[in-house]
């Protein structure tokens, strides 16, 4: 049986075979896989992370296989997460990604892993920004994640990209109306794809209009690409503002702001994370829980002081911490 640690030297000598085993490993939770990622940290961080998000059938898909050729035009290689839609049956991703990437797969410079969101709002998978590790200390120049086209609520890729496209096209009747609560407000390039469809032009009118408007839009101005994918129109074009959005963020402090926010949100989710482990086991194991769920029903106690209890433990150690004398 193949060591963590042979798997971790594997992938730092470019075995893409190691890598995908590493992957499966975080995405599963097996055994190890914390211990792989503790060992993998410190080579990571040098890659570029674009976020790709849109509601389903805008071609996000088509957009990344594109891009992907782009950036290795200019020698930069590529990993691709692709969140495919959870099976029902198996829990696996249902791999429709795969399908339109096919002319990359056979590149040695590209990497395609598709993960399923295995019921995870927000349009990610948990495991997700553990893989952008593993293809990062692997040596991708880029990371392309393409969501899975949930709608109004996939805002989290915007938490793991350091660039994000939010993809739109003509058609979908009301276009922005579909898109504009909280997901309008993440996108660094606006794409509009399909644009040979009649319409493209008022998406693309209707997108200016609410960027101006929009109050809190700070000095860099979203650039608006209209892009037939399927043709490979406006791609270059595409390329080329993430590159600018890329120098834009270097240029100042936005890409360690970005980052520093990610660490951030990353730890406390790790943190609560170990945390509801713990309580989950402790619950497993309370021979009184199903007695307390049977007064809870019948209305004897409410669920508040009791959730209130277990995690006291926690709640007198914070209250410890927050007291203890500053040096």
């Amino acid at each position: 049986m193949t060591s963590i640690a042979e798997l971790v030297n594997g992938a730092f000598s470019g075995s893409v075979r190691a890598m995908a085993k590493l992957i499966t490993l975080v995405e599963n939770e097996m055994p190890g896989a914390v211990e792989a990622l503790q060992q993998l940290y410190p080579r990571t961080g040098r890659a570029y992370i674009v976020g790709i998000t849109g509601p389903p059938g805008s071609g996000k898909s088509t957009l990344t296989d594109k891009i992907t050729k782009e950036l290795r035009k200019k020698g930069s290689t590529v990993g691709i997460i692709a969140v495919d839609p959870t099976s029902p049956f198996s829990g696996g991703a249902l791999l429709g990604d795969r399908l339109r990437m096919q002319d990359i797969t056979n590149d040695e410079g590209v990497f395609v892993r598709s993960m399923a969101t295995r019921g995870t709002l927000g349009g990610l998978s948990r495991a997700t920004a553990d893989t952008v590790k593993i293809l990062d200390a692997f040596g991708k120049d880029f990371i392309l994640i393409e969501t899975v086209g949930v709608g109004q609520d996939e805002v989290d890729i915007v938490k793991t990209a350091d660039t994000t496209l939010l993809i739109s096209v003509p058609g979908l009747g009301d276009e922005i109306q579909a898109l504009k609560a909280g997901i309008m407000e993440i996108g660094d390039i606006f794409v509009v794809n399909k644009s040979d469809r009649e319409g493209a032009d008022r998406v693309v009118t209707e997108l200016r209009l609410m960027l101006d408007l929009n109050p809190a839009r700070g000095s860099w101005r979203t650039p608006i690409v209209k892009t037939v994918a399927t043709l490979g129109e406006g791609i270059a074009d595409l390329a080329e503002k993430i590159w600018e959005h890329r120098r834009f963020l270097q240029g100042g402090s936005g890409l360690l702001r970005k980052r520093n926010e990610r660490a951030k949100e990353e730890i406390l989710n790790l943190i609560e994370g170990e945390v509801s482990k713990y309580i989950h086991k402790m619950l497993k194991y309370d021979v009184t829980f199903d007695e307390v769920i049977e007064q809870v029903v019948a209305r004897k106690k409410d669920p508040y002081s009791y959730a209130q209890k277990v995690t006291e433990p926690f709640a007198k150690y914070y209250q410890i911490y927050v007291d203890q004398p500053k040096n």
